[in-house]
């Protein structure tokens, strides 16, 4: 149980600073292209550390792969990339820790999960109401487009679909770094018809510079590649809801971040709104999500 805990919060410290890295690589690069070339760099890694192939295990646990793939590859790091074209860092951070709602959600649908209380849904109307004042505070500043929330928001669902679809590969019990290698590779499958949409024609020359290879390589190797399996790890050992408990701390980590490094400005407006998400976060967590029963279903 420690080591599920100790793993989740190496995690979310990792992943609350890579909004940052990748709000710098977009001056650079495009969404596509920063989500392509570091899921290539993970899976190159993740490919070096274990390079033992996964057989072909069938239809059916095949098409939980892919779907993990397509939920927590393709579609939540597209949808957080272009967010942060169009809002804060900051924002994204903070209506993405609204996943655990949705985890909690799909677990209860999917999982067997305990039958929701009035805690819970009191807690998710406290965070909307966060959200929302994010989103009004986005608007005021600099113009902005509060679509960027939206697709941060449409984000959260999809990574809590990811976590479910995590719980039952682990009930595979193949290799961790197997099955997320595997994870990766439908990931970037399916972002092949995006690069074509998108475009995908990186500049060479803004790769070689030492703030974007050292950003691409945190994202890649340490983003990617290492957090993956260790949050893959955290999910078999506490499960799906649990673990995604700790998403509640990447607003903290990202507002601290992006108001050092890219002296976003934290407007009274903006703090309120975090302390009503992370509050109705809290507010719901501690009646709801601890108690539920998570089973893996028998394939």
């Amino acid at each position: 149980m420690l080591t599920g805990h100790a793993l989740a919060c190496l995690t979310i410290f990792i992943w609350g600073t890579t909004f940052i890295s990748t709000k710098v690589l977009l001056k650079a690069f495009s969404p596509v292209e920063i989500l392509f070339l570091r899921f290539v760099i993970g899976f190159i890694a993740l490919s070096l550390a274990y390079p033992y192939r996964l057989p072909w295990q069938g239809k059916k646990q095949e098409l939980h792969f892919a779907a993990a793939g397509l939920c927590g590859i393709t579609l939540y790091f597209l949808l957080e990339n272009i967010a942060l074209t169009y809002t804060l860092a900051s924002n994204v951070g903070t209506i993405l820790s609204v996943a655990p709602f949705f985890t909690a959600m799909f677990a209860h649908l999917f999982l067997d999960g305990e039958k929701l209380r009035l805690q819970f849904f009191l807690g998710f109307a406290l965070a909307m109401t966060g959200i929302f004042l994010i989103s009004f505070n986005g608007r005021a500043m600099a113009g902005l487009n509060p679509l960027g929330d939206l697709l941060a928001l449409l984000a959260a669902v999809v990574w809590a679909a990811y976590s479910i679809l995590t719980k039952k590969i682990a009930g595979f019990r193949y290799n961790t770094i197997q099955t997320t290698r595997r994870i990766f590779l439908y990931g970037l499958l399916f972002m092949l018809p995006a690069l074509g949409v998108f475009g995908f024609i990186p500049d060479l020359g803004q790769m070689l510079k030492p703030v974007n290879w050292s950003n691409l390589l945190f994202l890649g190797l340490g983003a990617s590649a290492l957090c993956f399996v260790t949050w893959n790890v955290a999910v078999t050992v506490l499960g799906a809801v649990k673990t995604s408990v700790y998403i509640y701390l990447v607003p903290v980590i990202t507002a601290v971040t992006a108001s050092l490094v890219l002296q976003e400005q934290l407007t009274g407006l903006a703090v309120v709104g975090m302390a009503f998400t992370l509050t109705g976060l809290f507010f719901s967590e501690r009646k709801f999500c601890f108690p539920v029963r998570e089973r893996v279903e028998s394939e």
